[in-house]
Parts: C-alpha cells; structure tokens; sequence
C-alpha cells in the first residue's frame, strides 16, 4: 500500500478533504470549518483549490468571482511568507459563503448525466454540422476528457457508486434547486435520459 498523507491531527487527507466538501455542500459551515482546520496550513493551496471546485460545482452562479477575490486577500498577506499561515479569516469567510449560498449541482450533473451520456452518434453528427458551419476539419478539434472522482478509497471499498453519490449529493444539498425538472430519472438511468427543465 501507498503513502497516504495525513492531516495534522492524524486523520486521513482524502476523507478530510471529502469531508470539506461534502459538508460545504450541505451547508454545514462548523464541520467544514473543522476540517478546514484540519489542512491549515500544511494543505492550504489544496484547501482553496477545493473551495473553487466547490464554488463551480455546488453553486448557482458566479460565487467563484467571490471565492477567487478571497483567495487573491488570502495570498496578499501571506506574500513573501515561507509557511501560508495568516489570513484564517478568508478561509472562514469562503466557508459561510459557500454554505449560505444557493446551492446547485447543475454543472457537476451536466457533466455527468448529460455530457458523458450523450450518445456518440448524436454528438458525431453535431460535430460534423458544426465543421459545415465554421469550415474547420475535425482533426482541429481538441475536446478534453472529463474525470470526476470523489470518492475515498474507504469509499470505494464499502461499494459506493457514482449512482449513490449523485443521489446523496443531491438529497444534502442545502438551499437545493436544480434546473432539471427529471433530476431522478436522469440519476436512476444508466443510459442517456433527455434532460427537462427551465434550460431544455
């Protein structure tokens, strides 16, 4: 088995790191805050990198501008520091943001149950009506893959499933809404489901 990095109170990095999230998602700011303290300052840079994941991924709109500003503060009073240690305070002020903002796993979903699903057929022939509009040949198209993994390897061994973790996430979400008006056919799914809603 592998090194597996520990936070400073002898607790799993990754399930420190899960907790982070999971708990900014569902709006509980104590234990994000707690496992907050858990990464300062050894983690700090991976700490503020997550709370702009989140910021994306959990959140209706433009909260990242925000966290971004935080984060520009943050590293304004730790410049010519070795150890980042100063400036708790926008951290904390991140974690109320995140927790109180409205919360919605929309970008995270679409990437999930919508992108990654679409059938290869349909995208192909939008690609190719794409080239006919804009005259570029396919080769030119550099399209990225997506990965999201959140799950801890204590998570992965107990059997847990992108299907679970779709549902949980949504079900803890506080100030919950979502676009997609058939959000639990799209999850029970393990196809393609065309999405309805606001935005389809």
């Amino acid at each position: 088995m592998g090194y597996m990095p520990r936070t400073k109170g002898g607790y799993d990095f990754g399930e420190v790191a899960s907790l982070l999230q999971k708990s900014l998602r569902r709006g509980d700011a104590i234990l994000a805050s707690r496992a907050m303290n858990e990464l300062f300052p050894q983690y700090v840079n991976y700490a503020w990198n997550r709370l702009m994941t989140v910021s994306a991924e959990d959140c209706r709109g433009i909260i990242t501008t925000e966290v971004v500003a935080l984060y520009d503060a943050w590293s304004k009073v730790n410049t010519g520091k070795g150890l980042k240690d100063k400036g708790r305070v926008f951290l904390a002020k991140a974690i109320i943001l995140l927790c109180t903002s409205v919360h919605s796993r929309d970008a995270d979903i679409l990437n999930l149950l919508v992108s990654d699903r679409l059938p290869e057929d349909v995208f192909a022939a939008e690609v190719e009506l794409s080239e006919g509009l804009i005259d570029v040949p396919s080769e030119h198209f550099d399209i990225p893959g997506w990965v999201y993994d959140v799950h801890t390897m204590t998570g992965k061994r107990a059997g847990k499933t992108k299907k679970m973790f779709l549902r949980e996430e949504e079900d803890g979400l506080a100030n919950g809404e979502s676009v997609f008006s058939n959000l639990d056919s799209m999850i029970e799914s393990d196809t393609y489901v065309e999405p309805t809603g606001r935005l389809f």
